[in-house]
C-alpha cells in the first residue's frame, strides 16, 4: 500500500525516481483490531447491552503504543482506509467478519501541530455522523445550545470550514441541526419562528419533559436529556453530551445503525501526567459513548485502569476498564471478554525492513537503495521504522550533493531520532534517560543513583515509557530500546539540555558507582549479580577512562568460582597491546580472555594475555593474575618451561594465586613423570591449592583408579563446602573418568551427576573429559564409538588442548587394547608418541605398553613412578582384562 511521498519527489531533480510511502506489513496488529472490533460487535448486539448504563465496565477501547517512530500514525491510517474502503486494505490483512456498510470510521489526529481542541473532537465525530442521513436531534439540540452560548454570531458553517471539516464531511451538519429544531419545534406546536431560537426551544422542551407529555415522546425516552438541556452550556457540559449520541445511535432503525470507530492518534500530545484536563473530557467521552469502538494510538500505554489517577479522571481503576489494565482479569459486569486492549508496536523484523527500503525509492521498478546499503541500515535500525525513513532521507541528500552513497556511509546516528525521544519528557525524565543510557540495564534504584536524584519518580515515569523495555524475570528488570539507546549515547544532538563531555564522565562516575554499591550490598543473587555488575562496570569503567576501584575486587570474585560466565564487552580491538591504554582496558581484555578461552584457541588466549602483560597498566596483584592463567595456558599448549616460569614468578610474588600456582608446578611435575616430586607438593597445597585434585591425578596415571576416585570425590565435597562450582564439576567430572575405567555401571551415575554440575559451569576442558569418561565407560564395544572419538578429536584441536588430547589417545589405545586391535593399538601408540615427543605425558606410551603388555622400546625412558614399574603395569593390565570380562558376561 503506497502513496506519493512529496517531500521526496521535492528532494531530487531526477524524475526518474519513483518516492513512494512504502507501507510494510502489520498483519497481526490488523487481527488484534480485527478481533477486538468483532467482540465489540457482538457485545452491542446482545440482549444486555444498554448505551445509558452509567456503570458497566468498558472495553470497548484498544490501544496501541510505542516507541516514536515505530509506525503508530501510518498504523491509524493503514486502519482508517481498510475500514472506509475494502480496496485500500493489504491482501495480507484478510477479510474482516462484519459488514463493510455498518463500520463508520473516523481518525482524529491529536498533535499539537494539528490543533485540535475538545470542540474540534466532538464536531468531528457528529460530522462524522452526517452520512447517516438524518438527524440526531437529542445530541442536536443540546450542541446548537452549546454553540450559541459559546460562539455567538459564528456561524457553525463558517467554524467547519475553517477547520477542515467541512471538505472532509460537506455541509450536512447544519442542515441536519436545524431539520432537528424544526422536528422539535413542530412537535412542541411552536411558531416556526421560534423553532430557530434556541433559547426558547430548549425551555419548552425541557418543561415538557418534565411534564412527560406525549408529544415529545420521541425524545422522553432519553432520561437524561432534560439535565443535560438545564445545565450551563460550557465545556465540561459539552463533554458529557456524547451521551446523547450514544442514546440516538441505539434509537437508529435496523438499516440505518452504524457502528463509529474513532481513531485518536498521537495521544501522547493532549497534555502530560500532572495536567490532565484534556484528558479528562476525552476519557468521559469514550465513556459515555459505549457503543462507539476507540483506537487509541501514542507512545505510553494509557493509565485509565490506574486506581492511583481516582480525583484526576472520573472513570479509573482496573474495574472500570478491564481490558487496560497491566494484567487484563474479567470484570463481574463485562458481556465481553476482559481481553488485554493495550498493545506495544513491535520493531520491524529484518524482512520488514529491507522490504521497506526496497519499495521506499525506485527508478524503473528497481530498488534504488541496493541490497549491501539496506543491510547497513536495517542493522543499524533495530527494526524502528523512523531509523529507516531517516536513513531514506540521508540517501537523497548525499545524492542531492553530487555523489553516489555507499553502504559506510548509513553506518550513521540521527541527531533527530534523540530529538523525537526527548520530545514529551519532563527535564527530569530526560537527565534520567541520558544516565541509563549508560547502563545495558537498570532497575529503579539504579536509574536513580546514576542520574544523582535523591527520589525516584522521575524513574518511575520514565520507565512508563515504551522505548523502554521490560523483562521482569531479569536481574535489572528495565533496558533501553537499543537504536534510543546507541543514539542517545552516539549522537551530538541539538537540544537545549545537551550534555557536555563532563556531564557524561560525571554520570559515568556515578552509575559506576552505583554498580559496584549493589554488588557490595548483595541486592541480588550473588554470582548472578556479580556477574551482571562486572559486565555493566567493566564497559562503563573502559569508555570513561575510570580507576578500577571495586572492579579489581569483582574479579577476583569472579575467577574463584571457576564458572567462567561470557562477559561484556570484548577488548576494543587486537591483541598487541596497542589498544590497552588504561588499567580498565586491560581488565576488560584480561576476564574476557578467561572467559573466552573456554571457546577458542589456547594460543589466542596465550596471544591476548601476553599483551596484557607487557602493557604492565593492572596492579601487581591483577598482573599475577595475567601471569597465572598464561602459564596454564602455555601448559595446555605443551610449553612447559614457559609454565614453570610464569608460575614461578606469581609464587615469588606472594600474592593470592600463589597456592594455585604451587599447584601448577605439581601438574608440570606430573606432565614430566615426575611422580614423586608432584606428591610432594601436593601435600603442602592446603584447600586453596586443590590438594585433593593434585593427589587423584598423580593416582589415576599410576592406574589406581580407586584411590583416584575417592580422592576426587572428596575434591567435589570440598569444593561444594567452599561454594566454588567450576572446582566441584572438574573434580567430578574426573572421577566420572576414573571409575569409567574401572566399573562402567557406576561411571554411568557418576557422569550424570557431572554433566549436571557442568550445566551450569563454562569449563571447556572439563566438559571434554566427561566426555572422554563416556567413551573410556563403553571401550570394548563396537557401534560408533570411533565416530564419538573422531567428532571430539575435532573439537579438542580446536580448542588447542594439547593436553586433553593425549588423555583421549590413551582412551582410544584402551579400547583397542579390550578389543584386541593390535593393528590399531600400534597406531595409537605412534600417535601418543607424536604427540608426547616434547617429554609431557610420554608416560602415557608406557601406560598404552601396559595395557596390551607389550614391552617397552628399548631406548625408552620411564618416568618415575611411585611404585614398581611391574605394580603399574599390573594395574593398567588388570583393567583391560577387567573390561574384557565384564563384556562377556553383558553379552
Amino acid at each position: 500500500m503506497t502513496g506519493r511521498d512529496l517531500r521526496a519527489l521535492f528532494s531530487t531533480n531526477d524524475r526518474s525516481v519513483q518516492a513512494d510511502e512504502a507501507f510494510t506489513n502489520r498483519s497481526s496488529q490488523w487481527e488484534t483490531a480485527a478481533t477486538a472490533l468483532t467482540e465489540h460487535l457482538q457485545h452491542l448486539s446482545a440482549p444486555g447491552f444498554d448505551p445509558e448504563d452509567l456503570e458497566a465496565p468498558r472495553n470497548h477501547v484498544l490501544v496501541f503504543h510505542g516507541v516514536g517512530g515505530i509506525g503508530k500514525t501510518t498504523l491509524s491510517r493503514m486502519l482508517e482506509a481498510a475500514l472506509t474502503d475494502a480496496g485500500r486494505r493489504p491482501s495480507q490483512w484478510g477479510e474482516p467478519g462484519w459488514p463493510a456498510d455498518r463500520i463508520l470510521p473516523v481518525r482524529i489526529d491529536l498533535a499539537r501541530s494539528a490543533g485540535t481542541d475538545f470542540e474540534q473532537i466532538v464536531l468531528t465525530i457528529r460530522a462524522a455522523l452526517t452520512r447517516i442521513g438524518r438527524p440526531l436531534p437529542a445530541f442536536d439540540l443540546a450542541l446548537r445550545r452549546y454553540w450559541e452560548a459559546n460562539h455567538p454570531g459564528e456561524p457553525l458553517e463558517e467554524y467547519l470550514r475553517r477547520a477542515g471539516l467541512g471538505s472532509r464531511f460537506g455541509q450536512a451538519l447544519p442542515q441536519q441541526m436545524q431539520s432537528a429544531l424544526a422536528d422539535v419545534a413542530q412537535a412542541l406546536m411552536l411558531p416556526g419562528t421560534i423553532g430557530s431560537a434556541v433559547g426558547a426551544l430548549t425551555g419548552a422542551l425541557i418543561g415538557a419533559l418534565r411534564e412527560r407529555r406525549q408529544t415529545v415522546r420521541a425524545l422522553a425516552g432519553c432520561e437524561r436529556l432534560a439535565d443535560l438541556l438545564e445545565a450551563e452550556p460550557d465545556l465540561d457540559a459539552l463533554s458529557f453530551y456524547p451521551h446523547l449520541l450514544a442514546w440516538e445511535l441505539a434509537q437508529l432503525p435496523e438499516g440505518k445503525r452504524v457502528v463509529p470507530v474513532v481513531l485518536l492518534d498521537t495521544f501522547e500530545d493532549i497534555g502530560d501526567r500532572t495536567r490532565r484536563d484534556l484528558e479528562r473530557l476525552i476519557q468521559r467521552t469514550v465513556w459515555l459513548l459505549p457503543n462507539a469502538f476507540w483506537v487509541i494510538t501514542g507512545r505510553s500505554r494509557l493509565q485509565w485502569a490506574d486506581p492511583a489517577l481516582q480525583g484526576q479522571l472520573d472513570y479509573t481503576g482496573p474495574a472500570a476498564w478491564p481490558g487496560l489494565a497491566h494484567t487484563a482479569a474479567p470484570a463481574t459486569r463485562t458481556p465481553a471478554r476482559a481481553s488485554v486492549r493495550q498493545v506495544l508496536i513491535g520493531d520491524f523484523s529484518p524482512e520488514d525492513c529491507d522490504d521497506y527500503l526496497a519499495r521506499r525509492l525506485t527508478r524503473d521498478g528497481q530498488p534504488l537503495i541496493c541490497e549491501p546499503m539496506r543491510q547497513v541500515i536495517t542493522a543499524r535500525s533495530h527494526g524502528l521504522p523512523l531509523y529507516l525513513e531517516l536513513s531514506v532521507a540521508r540517501f537523497l541528500e548525499l545524492s542531492r550533493s553530487g555523489r553516489t552513497p555507499v553502504p559506510g556511509d548509513f553506518d550513521h546516528d540521527f541527531p533527530a531520532l534523540v530529538a523525537r525521544t526527548l520530545s514529551d519528557l519532563t527535564p527530569e525524565e530526560r537527565h534520567v534517560l541520558r544516565s541509563v543510557s549508560l547502563l545495558d540495564a537498570f532497575d529503579l534504584d539504579l536509574a536513580t543513583r546514576a542520574a544523582g536524584m535523591t527520589q525516584q519518580a522521575p524513574a518511575l515515569r520514565l520507565v512508563e515509557r515504551p522505548f523502554v523495555r521490560e523483562n521482569p524475570f531479569s536481574l535489572w528488570r528495565y533496558h533501553l530500546h537499543d537504536l534510543i539507546r546507541s543514539t542517545i549515547r552516539g549522537a551530538d544532538d541539538a537540544t537545549d539540555d545537551r550534555w557536555s563531555p563532563q556531564d557524561w564522565a560525571q554520570a559515568a562516575q556515578r552509575a559506576f558507582a552505583a554498580l559496584g554499591e549493589q554488588w557490595a550490598q548483595g541486592t541480588g543473587p550473588g554470582r548472578l549479580l556479580l556477574v551482571g555488575c562486572l559486565r555493566q562496570g567493566l564497559a562503563i569503567a573502559r569508555d570513561f577512562r575510570l580507576d578500577l576501584d571495586w572492579l579489581a575486587d569483582a574479579a577476583w570474585a569472579y575467577i574463584s568460582d571457576s564458572v567462567w560466565e561470557p562477559l561484556a564487552p570484548p577488548a576494543r580491538q587486537g591483541t598487541d597491546g596497542a589498544s590497552l591504554q588504561t588499567p580498565s582496558d586491560a581488565l576488560v581484555e584480561t576476564l574476557s580472555s578467561l572467559a573466552r578461552r573456554q571457546h577458542e584457541h589456547r594460543q589466542h588466549t596465550a596471544d591476548r594475555l601476553t599483551a596484557v602483560i607487557t602493557a604492565r597498566l593492572l596492579p601487581a596483584d591483577l598482573h599475577d593474575m595475567a601471569v597465572y592463567y598464561l602459564a596454564k595456558a602455555q601448559r595446555d599448549l605443551g610449553h612447559s618451561d614457559a609454565s614453570r616460569q610464569g608460575m614461578q614468578q606469581v609464587i615469588d610474588g606472594g600474592g593470592r594465586l600463589g597456592p594455585a600456582a604451587r599447584r601448577g608446578l605439581a601438574h608440570l611435575a606430573r606432565l614430566a613423570g615426575d611422580f614423586p616430586t608432584a606428591l610432594e607438593v601436593a601435600e603442602t597445597l592446603g584447600w586453596e591449592g586443590r590438594h585433593h585434585r593434585v593427589f587423584a591425578e598423580v593416582w589415576w596415571v599410576q592406574g589406581d583408579m580407586v584411590q583416584a576416585a575417592a580422592a576426587y570425590q572428596l575434591g567435589r565435597i570440598e569444593a561444594e563446602q567452599h561454594s566454588v562450582a567450576g572446582e566441584a564439576a572438574t573434580a567430578q567430572a574426573m572421577r566420572a573418568l576414573a571409575l569409567a575405567f574401572t566399573d562402567p555401571d557406576q561411571a554411568d551415575n557418576e557422569l550424570q551427576l557431572a554433566e549436571q554440575l557442568l550445566a551450569g559451569v563454562n569449563i571447556r576442558a572439563s566438559r571434554i573429559n566427561a566426555q572422554i569418561a563416556a567413551l573410556v565407560r563403553d571401550a570394548g564395544q563396537s557401534g560408533d564409538w570411533e565416530d564419538r572419538a573422531a567428532l571430539l578429536r575435532s573439537e579438542i584441536s580446536i580448542a588447542g588442548l594439547a593436553s586433553v588430547e593425549t588423555t583421549l589417545d590413551l582412551a582410544v589405545c584402551f579400547h583397542h587394547a579390550v578389543r584386541g586391535s593390535h593393528d590399531e593399538l600400534e597406531v595409537g601408540i605412534a600417535r601418543l608418541r607424536r604427540l608426547t615427543q616434547s617429554g609431557n605425558y610420554a608416560y602415557y606410551t608406557d601406560i598404552a605398553h601396559f595395557m596390551a603388555d607389550l614391552p617397552l622400546p628399548a631406548d625408552h625412558a620411564p618416568p618415575q613412578w611411585l611404585g614398581s614399574e611391574q605394580a603399574t603395569r599390573a594395574r593398567w593390565r588388570g583393567l583391560v582384562t577387567a573390561r574384557r570380562e565384564h563384556l562377556r558376561a553383558t553379552q
